[in-house]
């Protein structure tokens, strides 16, 4: 399939493995990759820029196809080394860099000027009318279903795609809900020139985290998340258990005067204990509606090719079948 997605990124098929935090690690980039999508490393797992560049350098002995890297842009006050980061990227010779949080554009410079191709996650159509004016290449869509954080707006991917088509000349591709051939057929549909996914990645056989976390998304319906953090404006979709109902109750009890201090334990360091040791109820971690529509543990290669086995079964008969003949 040929979407001006695959030409920009060089890649087989309008897939991408969205950057997950404690997930997007070598092993999981280079398995989406070497399927014809384009695999994410997620930067700040990695806890310095050397720790970065040597993951960067592992996917590359599991991969000669292109992968990129996330690097998420955090509103604290001690931020992270971006310019050590950027430089592990740029000597790394990746191509294609996934930026969400904050406004990308004063990293913008560095990473054209090395010949990287940038993808910036939105949540909305202005965010992502912004991210086309500061000069990235393409647009990550996230609709209100996604997994990590949906914004504030709380606005559907049946609306929020179409809405986007309608006005942003970059390609971009559907993040949230994305699971099957019939949800790249459909983001298609919608405007979106691909589709980004990150909770079906989590459940596949290379995805490094804990057995556990693939059981609970596999176990889990659509109707088994809940947000949080919405009184301080940062929502975030997570699986519900123990700690995120301890979190919801603060939230309700404190109301107004909550504090991210209260809820710290909850959130904070929690990924490591979760996604590496499987203690599933050691905090909040994100998890998308769409874990509805997860019901096995695939490999990679098989989940990818399924979708587009799929998604051209759906095109050629199923649509194509509904027009029936030309008319006089």
């Amino acid at each position: 399939m040929k979407t001006r997605i695959t030409e920009l990124f060089g890649i087989r098929h309008p897939i991408i493995q969205g950057g997950m935090h404690f997930v997007g690690f070598a092993e999981l980039a280079a398995a989406v990759s070497n399927a014809g999508g384009l695999g994410i490393i997620t930067g700040l797992t990695q806890r310095t820029p050397e720790a970065l560049a040597a993951e960067i350098r592992r996917c590359r002995d599991m991969t000669d196809k292109p992968f990129g890297v996330n690097l998420t842009f955090l509103p604290i006050v001690s931020a992270p080394d971006y310019p050590g980061y950027i430089r592990s990227i740029v000597e790394g010779g990746v191509r294609i860099v996934e930026t969400a949080g904050n406004n990308p554009q004063k990293w913008l410079p560095a990473l054209h000027e090395a010949g990287i191709k940038v993808i910036h996650k939105c949540t909305s159509l202005r965010h992502s009318l912004k991210a086309e004016a500061i000069g990235c290449d393409a647009v990550s869509v996230d609709g209100f279903e996604c997994g990590g954080h949906p914004g504030e707006d709380d606005v559907p991917n049946f609306i929020l795609l179409p809405r986007v088509a309608e006005q942003l000349k970059l390609p971009f591709v559907a993040s949230g809900g994305m699971a099957d051939g019939r949800s790249l057929v459909a983001a298609l549909a919608l405007g979106a020139e691909g589709i980004n996914m990150g909770t079906r990645f989590i459940a596949t056989r290379e995805a490094p985290v804990h057995d556990n976390v693939k059981r609970a998304i596999v176990a889990a319906s659509e109707l088994d998340t809940r947000l949080i953090m919405r009184s301080l404006r940062n929502t975030e979709r997570v699986l519900r258990n123990a700690a995120v109902d301890k979190l919801l109750e603060k939230e309700r009890s404190l109301g107004a005067n909550l504090k991210f201090e209260d809820i710290i334990h909850e959130v904070a360091g929690v990924y490591p204990r979760i996604m590496k040791e499987g203690d599933l109820d050691a905090g909040a971690w994100s998890c998308g509606m769409v874990a509805g529509l997860i019901h096995d543990v695939p490999s990679v290669k098989e989940l990818i090719e399924r979708i587009m086995a799929e998604a051209d079964l759906i095109i050629r008969t199923r649509l194509a079948g509904m027009l029936g003949a030309p008319g006089p």
